[in-house]
Protein backbone atom coordinates (compact mmCIF):
# COMPACT_ATOMS: atom_id res chain seq x y z
CA UNK A 1 0.00 0.00 0.00
CA UNK A 2 1.39 3.51 -1.48
CA UNK A 3 0.73 6.18 1.25
CA UNK A 4 1.37 8.46 -1.88
CA UNK A 5 -0.16 8.71 -4.98
CA UNK A 6 2.46 11.00 -6.59
CA UNK A 7 5.77 12.40 -5.30
CA UNK A 8 6.94 15.57 -7.33
CA UNK A 9 10.90 15.43 -7.27
CA UNK A 10 11.70 18.92 -8.66
CA UNK A 11 11.97 22.70 -8.46
CA UNK A 12 10.21 25.41 -6.50
CA UNK A 13 10.33 28.99 -7.54
CA UNK A 14 9.08 32.33 -6.92
CA UNK A 15 8.11 34.13 -10.18
CA UNK A 16 9.01 38.05 -10.09
CA UNK A 17 7.14 39.54 -12.99
CA UNK A 18 6.82 42.93 -14.53
CA UNK A 19 5.10 44.17 -17.35
CA UNK A 20 6.82 46.20 -19.90
CA UNK A 21 5.70 48.89 -22.95
CA UNK A 22 8.90 47.09 -24.53
CA UNK A 23 11.81 44.90 -23.67
CA UNK A 24 15.44 46.86 -22.98
CA UNK A 25 17.94 46.13 -25.31
CA UNK A 26 21.88 46.09 -24.03
CA UNK A 27 22.32 48.87 -21.78
CA UNK A 28 18.89 50.56 -22.11
CA UNK A 29 16.81 50.71 -18.99
CA UNK A 30 12.97 50.90 -19.26
CA UNK A 31 10.64 51.52 -16.75
CA UNK A 32 7.53 48.45 -15.81
CA UNK A 33 4.78 48.14 -14.05
CA UNK A 34 4.59 46.89 -10.31
CA UNK A 35 6.01 43.88 -9.61
CA UNK A 36 4.01 41.25 -8.52
CA UNK A 37 5.42 37.68 -6.82
CA UNK A 38 3.80 33.97 -7.65
CA UNK A 39 4.58 30.37 -6.90
CA UNK A 40 6.57 28.99 -9.13
CA UNK A 41 8.76 26.02 -10.67
CA UNK A 42 8.21 22.93 -12.29
CA UNK A 43 8.27 20.55 -9.39
CA UNK A 44 6.15 23.01 -7.29
CA UNK A 45 3.43 23.51 -10.14
CA UNK A 46 3.06 19.65 -10.51
CA UNK A 47 2.43 18.97 -6.83
CA UNK A 48 -0.30 21.72 -6.28
CA UNK A 49 -1.69 20.59 -9.57
CA UNK A 50 -2.34 16.96 -8.41
CA UNK A 51 -2.86 17.88 -5.12
CA UNK A 52 -5.84 19.97 -6.18
CA UNK A 53 -7.72 17.25 -8.58
CA UNK A 54 -7.67 14.73 -5.43
CA UNK A 55 -4.37 12.85 -5.51
CA UNK A 56 -1.99 12.13 -2.22
CA UNK A 57 0.43 14.34 -3.47
CA UNK A 58 4.07 15.09 -1.49
CA UNK A 59 6.84 17.26 -2.84
CA UNK A 60 10.93 17.02 -2.08
CA UNK A 61 12.45 19.73 -3.40
CA UNK A 62 14.46 22.71 -1.95
CA UNK A 63 14.05 26.04 -1.08
CA UNK A 64 15.78 28.97 0.74
CA UNK A 65 14.62 30.07 4.38
CA UNK A 66 13.63 33.43 3.25
CA UNK A 67 10.31 35.01 2.32
CA UNK A 68 10.12 33.20 -1.22
CA UNK A 69 10.61 29.87 0.33
CA UNK A 70 7.46 30.36 2.85
CA UNK A 71 5.01 31.72 0.20
CA UNK A 72 6.37 28.14 -1.75
CA UNK A 73 5.50 26.17 1.55
CA UNK A 74 2.36 28.48 1.94
CA UNK A 75 1.23 27.63 -1.62
CA UNK A 76 1.34 23.70 -1.27
CA UNK A 77 0.38 23.46 2.10
CA UNK A 78 -2.92 25.27 1.16
CA UNK A 79 -3.32 22.87 -1.85
CA UNK A 80 -2.98 19.89 0.60
CA UNK A 81 0.64 18.80 -0.84
CA UNK A 82 2.51 17.23 2.39
CA UNK A 83 5.43 19.54 2.24
CA UNK A 84 7.97 17.01 4.79
CA UNK A 85 10.08 16.08 1.86
CA UNK A 86 10.47 20.10 1.21
CA UNK A 87 14.10 21.29 2.54
CA UNK A 88 14.92 24.52 3.27
CA UNK A 89 18.52 26.60 3.55
CA UNK A 90 21.71 26.38 2.33
CA UNK A 91 21.07 28.69 -0.60
CA UNK A 92 18.00 31.75 -1.36
CA UNK A 93 14.88 30.37 -3.19
CA UNK A 94 15.09 29.98 -6.86
CA UNK A 95 13.72 33.14 -8.76
CA UNK A 96 12.35 33.30 -12.32
CA UNK A 97 12.53 37.32 -13.26
CA UNK A 98 10.23 37.51 -16.14
CA UNK A 99 9.71 40.90 -18.05
CA UNK A 100 6.52 40.79 -20.07
CA UNK A 101 5.60 43.04 -23.55
CA UNK A 102 1.89 43.90 -24.12
CA UNK A 103 1.97 41.57 -27.08
CA UNK A 104 2.45 38.38 -24.06
CA UNK A 105 6.22 37.99 -25.27
CA UNK A 106 8.41 37.46 -22.86
CA UNK A 107 12.44 37.79 -21.72
CA UNK A 108 13.08 35.22 -18.40
CA UNK A 109 16.34 34.70 -16.43
CA UNK A 110 16.17 31.97 -13.99
CA UNK A 111 18.68 32.10 -10.54
CA UNK A 112 18.15 28.10 -9.48
CA UNK A 113 19.48 29.39 -5.71
CA UNK A 114 18.80 26.57 -3.66
CA UNK A 115 16.92 24.04 -6.73
CA UNK A 116 20.79 23.47 -7.78
CA UNK A 117 21.41 22.32 -3.88
CA UNK A 118 19.20 19.04 -4.14
CA UNK A 119 21.72 17.01 -4.22
CA UNK A 120 21.62 12.86 -4.41
CA UNK A 121 22.48 12.91 -0.65
CA UNK A 122 18.90 14.70 -0.03
CA UNK A 123 17.43 11.98 -1.73
CA UNK A 124 18.63 9.29 -0.34
CA UNK A 125 18.04 11.10 2.80
CA UNK A 126 14.03 10.88 1.44
CA UNK A 127 14.48 6.92 0.55
CA UNK A 128 10.93 6.64 3.07
CA UNK A 129 9.35 9.39 0.91
CA UNK A 130 10.38 7.76 -2.37
CA UNK A 131 9.45 4.41 -1.26
CA UNK A 132 5.81 5.28 -0.29
CA UNK A 133 4.92 6.33 -3.53
CA UNK A 134 2.89 5.05 -6.60
CA UNK A 135 4.41 7.39 -9.30
CA UNK A 136 7.43 9.80 -8.91
CA UNK A 137 7.70 12.92 -11.11
CA UNK A 138 10.90 14.61 -11.96
CA UNK A 139 11.79 17.23 -14.45
CA UNK A 140 15.71 18.56 -15.06
CA UNK A 141 15.11 22.20 -13.07
CA UNK A 142 17.28 20.20 -10.84
CA UNK A 143 20.56 18.46 -11.16
CA UNK A 144 20.81 15.72 -13.57
CA UNK A 145 22.75 13.66 -10.69
CA UNK A 146 19.77 14.23 -8.20
CA UNK A 147 17.35 12.91 -10.87
CA UNK A 148 19.44 9.66 -11.36
CA UNK A 149 19.57 9.31 -7.90
CA UNK A 150 15.78 9.40 -7.88
CA UNK A 151 15.31 6.13 -10.46
CA UNK A 152 17.94 4.55 -8.43
CA UNK A 153 15.79 5.07 -5.14
CA UNK A 154 12.17 4.17 -6.67
CA UNK A 155 10.19 1.08 -5.09
CA UNK A 156 9.94 -1.94 -6.91
CA UNK A 157 7.07 -1.51 -9.54
CA UNK A 158 6.56 2.58 -8.43
CA UNK A 159 6.42 4.23 -11.42
CA UNK A 160 8.40 7.20 -13.01
CA UNK A 161 7.64 9.91 -15.16
CA UNK A 162 10.18 12.55 -16.37
CA UNK A 163 9.45 15.79 -18.53
CA UNK A 164 12.98 16.96 -19.37
CA UNK A 165 12.63 20.51 -19.06
CA UNK A 166 15.02 22.33 -19.78
CA UNK A 167 15.96 19.35 -21.93
CA UNK A 168 19.79 17.95 -22.21
CA UNK A 169 20.49 14.31 -23.83
CA UNK A 170 19.94 11.72 -21.01
CA UNK A 171 21.56 9.17 -19.19
CA UNK A 172 21.01 5.49 -20.65
CA UNK A 173 19.73 4.79 -17.03
CA UNK A 174 17.12 7.62 -16.76
CA UNK A 175 15.56 6.68 -20.14
CA UNK A 176 15.05 3.22 -19.45
CA UNK A 177 13.22 4.25 -15.95
CA UNK A 178 10.38 6.94 -18.01
CA UNK A 179 7.17 5.24 -18.40
CA UNK A 180 6.25 7.83 -19.93
CA UNK A 181 8.82 10.23 -21.04
CA UNK A 182 6.89 13.81 -21.66
CA UNK A 183 8.53 16.05 -24.51
CA UNK A 184 7.26 18.69 -26.29
CA UNK A 185 8.44 19.33 -30.13
CA UNK A 186 11.88 21.11 -29.18
CA UNK A 187 12.36 18.60 -26.57
CA UNK A 188 12.56 15.81 -28.31
CA UNK A 189 14.66 17.41 -30.55
CA UNK A 190 17.40 17.63 -27.97
CA UNK A 191 16.78 14.51 -26.24
CA UNK A 192 17.34 12.30 -29.70
CA UNK A 193 20.27 14.72 -30.41
CA UNK A 194 20.23 14.32 -33.72
CA UNK A 195 18.57 15.44 -37.43
CA UNK A 196 15.17 14.49 -37.08
CA UNK A 197 12.21 14.44 -39.81
CA UNK A 198 8.57 16.63 -39.56
CA UNK A 199 6.74 13.11 -38.34
CA UNK A 200 5.59 12.85 -35.02
CA UNK A 201 5.52 9.05 -34.98
CA UNK A 202 9.02 8.88 -36.18
CA UNK A 203 10.14 10.65 -33.28
CA UNK A 204 8.16 8.58 -30.68
CA UNK A 205 9.81 5.29 -32.32
CA UNK A 206 13.32 7.40 -32.40
CA UNK A 207 12.54 8.08 -28.57
CA UNK A 208 11.61 4.69 -27.34
CA UNK A 209 14.54 3.02 -29.27
CA UNK A 210 16.42 5.14 -26.59
CA UNK A 211 14.80 2.85 -24.08
CA UNK A 212 11.69 4.90 -22.46
CA UNK A 213 8.59 2.25 -21.62
CA UNK A 214 6.14 4.90 -23.03
CA UNK A 215 6.48 8.45 -24.92
CA UNK A 216 4.24 11.56 -24.71
CA UNK A 217 5.11 13.99 -27.73
CA UNK A 218 2.93 17.14 -26.84
CA UNK A 219 2.32 18.78 -30.29
CA UNK A 220 0.30 22.35 -29.92
CA UNK A 221 -3.43 22.31 -31.90
CA UNK A 222 -2.94 18.69 -33.08
CA UNK A 223 -2.87 17.27 -29.65
CA UNK A 224 -0.87 14.97 -27.90
CA UNK A 225 0.50 11.51 -29.72
CA UNK A 226 0.97 8.86 -26.60
CA UNK A 227 2.95 5.87 -27.62
CA UNK A 228 4.43 2.47 -26.68
CA UNK A 229 6.33 -0.52 -28.06
CA UNK A 230 2.73 -1.69 -29.33
CA UNK A 231 0.93 1.44 -30.43
CA UNK A 232 0.56 5.16 -31.32
CA UNK A 233 -2.33 7.26 -30.85
CA UNK A 234 -2.96 10.43 -30.99
CA UNK A 235 -4.91 12.16 -28.43
CA UNK A 236 -6.74 15.66 -29.76
CA UNK A 237 -6.77 18.55 -28.00
CA UNK A 238 -8.91 20.24 -25.86
CA UNK A 239 -10.70 23.92 -26.84
CA UNK A 240 -11.38 26.08 -24.40
CA UNK A 241 -11.45 29.81 -24.23
CA UNK A 242 -7.94 30.56 -23.36
CA UNK A 243 -6.86 33.41 -20.91
CA UNK A 244 -3.13 32.70 -19.32
CA UNK A 245 -1.61 29.68 -20.18
CA UNK A 246 1.05 30.21 -17.30
CA UNK A 247 1.92 26.57 -15.58
CA UNK A 248 -0.69 24.43 -17.67
CA UNK A 249 1.98 22.21 -19.30
CA UNK A 250 2.59 21.38 -15.82
CA UNK A 251 -0.99 20.89 -14.67
CA UNK A 252 -1.23 18.58 -17.74
CA UNK A 253 2.03 16.11 -16.73
CA UNK A 254 0.88 16.28 -13.18
CA UNK A 255 -2.30 14.96 -13.91
CA UNK A 256 -1.09 12.24 -16.30
CA UNK A 257 1.44 10.92 -13.75
CA UNK A 258 -1.79 10.42 -11.28
CA UNK A 259 -4.28 8.93 -13.31
CA UNK A 260 -1.67 6.23 -14.91
CA UNK A 261 -0.67 5.12 -11.22
CA UNK A 262 -4.57 5.17 -10.62
CA UNK A 263 -4.42 2.27 -13.42
CA UNK A 264 -5.59 4.12 -16.69
CA UNK A 265 -3.68 3.25 -19.99
CA UNK A 266 -1.50 5.78 -20.98
CA UNK A 267 -4.21 7.30 -24.25
CA UNK A 268 -7.26 7.30 -21.61
CA UNK A 269 -4.85 9.49 -18.60
CA UNK A 270 -3.44 11.92 -21.65
CA UNK A 271 -6.84 12.23 -22.68
CA UNK A 272 -7.54 13.99 -18.99
CA UNK A 273 -4.75 15.49 -18.92
CA UNK A 274 -5.66 17.34 -21.72
CA UNK A 275 -8.83 18.91 -19.85
CA UNK A 276 -6.76 19.66 -16.71
CA UNK A 277 -4.38 21.48 -18.68
CA UNK A 278 -7.11 23.19 -21.13
CA UNK A 279 -8.95 24.26 -17.94
CA UNK A 280 -5.72 25.83 -16.29
CA UNK A 281 -5.56 28.52 -19.30
CA UNK A 282 -9.28 29.08 -18.72
CA UNK A 283 -7.73 31.50 -15.32
CA UNK A 284 -5.04 33.86 -14.85
CA UNK A 285 -1.68 32.37 -12.90
CA UNK A 286 -0.33 29.48 -12.38
CA UNK A 287 -0.97 27.62 -9.26
CA UNK A 288 -4.23 29.57 -8.66
CA UNK A 289 -5.42 28.25 -11.56
CA UNK A 290 -5.30 24.82 -11.46
CA UNK A 291 -8.16 23.02 -11.61
CA UNK A 292 -9.90 21.10 -8.98
CA UNK A 293 -11.57 17.62 -10.22
CA UNK A 294 -15.23 18.84 -10.78
CA UNK A 295 -13.95 21.57 -12.66
CA UNK A 296 -12.46 19.21 -15.02
CA UNK A 297 -15.89 17.12 -15.44
CA UNK A 298 -17.95 20.48 -15.63
CA UNK A 299 -15.62 21.17 -18.76
CA UNK A 300 -15.88 17.83 -20.06
CA UNK A 301 -19.30 18.26 -20.34
CA UNK A 302 -19.27 22.08 -21.55
CA UNK A 303 -19.77 23.05 -25.32
CA UNK A 304 -17.18 25.48 -26.49
CA UNK A 305 -18.32 29.08 -26.85
CA UNK A 306 -18.29 30.80 -30.55
CA UNK A 307 -14.25 31.99 -30.22
CA UNK A 308 -13.08 29.21 -28.05
CA UNK A 309 -10.08 27.88 -29.09
CA UNK A 310 -7.77 25.00 -27.96
CA UNK A 311 -5.12 25.32 -25.41
CA UNK A 312 -1.37 25.32 -26.31
CA UNK A 313 1.57 23.61 -24.70
CA UNK A 314 4.29 25.81 -26.34
CA UNK A 315 4.20 28.95 -25.62
CA UNK A 316 6.04 31.63 -24.84
CA UNK A 317 3.75 34.54 -23.79
CA UNK A 318 2.01 34.42 -20.05
CA UNK A 319 -1.27 35.86 -21.15
CA UNK A 320 -2.33 35.30 -25.34
CA UNK A 321 -5.04 33.25 -27.35
CA UNK A 322 -3.69 29.94 -28.10
CA UNK A 323 -3.90 26.62 -29.30
CA UNK A 324 -2.99 22.78 -27.45
CA UNK A 325 -2.45 21.97 -23.43
CA UNK A 326 -0.09 24.95 -22.01
CA UNK A 327 2.75 25.27 -20.52
CA UNK A 328 3.80 28.34 -18.09
CA UNK A 329 5.54 30.95 -19.01
CA UNK A 330 8.84 30.20 -16.52
CA UNK A 331 8.10 27.47 -15.85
Amino acid sequence: MYDYDLLVVGSANADLVIGVERRPGAGETVLGSDLSVHPGGKGANQAVAAARLGARTALLARVGDDAHGRLLLDSQRSAGVDTAGVLSGGAPTGVALITVDPSGDNSIVVSPGANARLSPADIRDAAGLLRASRVVSAQLEIPLETVEEVVAGMAPGSRFVLNPSPPVPLPVGILAACDPLIVNEHEARVVLGASVGDDPEEWARALLALGPRSVVITLGARGALVADDRTAELVPSVRVRAVDTTGAGDAFTAALAWRLGAGESLAVAAAYAARVGAAAVTREGAQVSFPTAAEVAALAGAAPGPRAVAAEHHVTAPVRTVSGPGRGVAE
